[in-house]
């Protein structure tokens, strides 16, 4: 079980947000940074960390979404190799992320469409990226009792459900699963047990976020998830004007 980090952008900007409140008109903020997302990275990587992600939030195509890709790549070169990216992510860009030194990217709206999952669009990113530096996005939302994966900035509800078994089925085609529990994203109150437990039947590695507001809750995660899922703080760390002491998280699980 590790910490990831992270650097989410939006509007040009490092931010916390809540999760499902990211639609086209904005988001519900948590936290607005004044360090750049380079700044974020340098500070990562003299801390060794590895494996981390850096989300686009922003709705690709417009022009605050080729800023952020600006800034994401100016973070990517500033710690080359160590970042997961996604957020708009497809065939045409994924090498450009790549070359600017991504060591994976991180896919979900692409491979879906009319809330379906198209094997097609995995094989044609993997054609591009290799299985070894592809990321599905698996984020959630409960709908009737169970977890469905959701897409287009967590607004879209797919026809898929997630599980153990889809998470294996789906790990013929990429190297990591990145699981965002929205409905408990950014609200600092508690991960949810449920997911994690599902999680950590899976036979692949996962990285979880949502919810995290207390080191009590990273020990839930610890628990519920057997130490085999690896998970993300975003609102709660200090750095993003949270209570928990970063280096006290990653001199504990990084």
């Amino acid at each position: 079980m590790k910490f990831r980090p992270c650097i989410d952008i939006h509007g040009g900007k490092v931010k916390q947000i809540v999760g499902g409140s990211l639609d086209d008109s904005g988001a519900k903020e948590n936290f607005v940074s004044d360090m750049s997302a380079a700044g974020f990275a340098k500070m990562y990587a003299s801390d060794g960390l590895a494996g981390g992600h850096i989300i686009l939030l922003d709705k690709a195509g417009t022009d605050a979404y080729k800023a952020d890709f600006e800034l994401a790549k100016e973070a990517l070169r500033a710690y080359p190799g160590r970042w997961q990216i996604g957020g708009g992510v497809n065939p045409e860009n994924a090498e450009e992320f790549l070359d600017a030194g991504a060591s994976h990217v991180i896919v979900t709206s692409y491979v879906f469409d009319d809330g379906q999952i198209h094997f097609d669009r995995i094989d044609e990113l993997k054609f591009v990226t290799g299985k070894n530096r592809l990321v599905l996005d698996l984020s959630v939302r409960k709908k009737d009792g169970e977890y469905y994966v959701v897409t287009d900035r967590w607004q879209k509800f797919t026809k898929h459900v997630l599980s153990a078994s889809f998470i294996n089925d789906l790990s013929y085609y990429c190297d990591e699963f990145l699981v965002h529990a929205v409905d408990v994203e950014g609200k600092q109150a508690g991960p949810d047990e449920e997911l994690i437990s599902m999680l950590s039947d899976a036979k692949a590695i996962v990285t979880y976020a949502g919810g995290i507001g207390s080191y009590e809750d990273i020990d839930v995660i610890k628990a519920v998830g057997g130490g085999k899922v690896d998970f993300t703080i975003g609102s709660a760390l200090d750095i993003f004007g949270g209570e928990l002491l970063y280096k006290s998280i990653i001199n504990d699980f990084s």
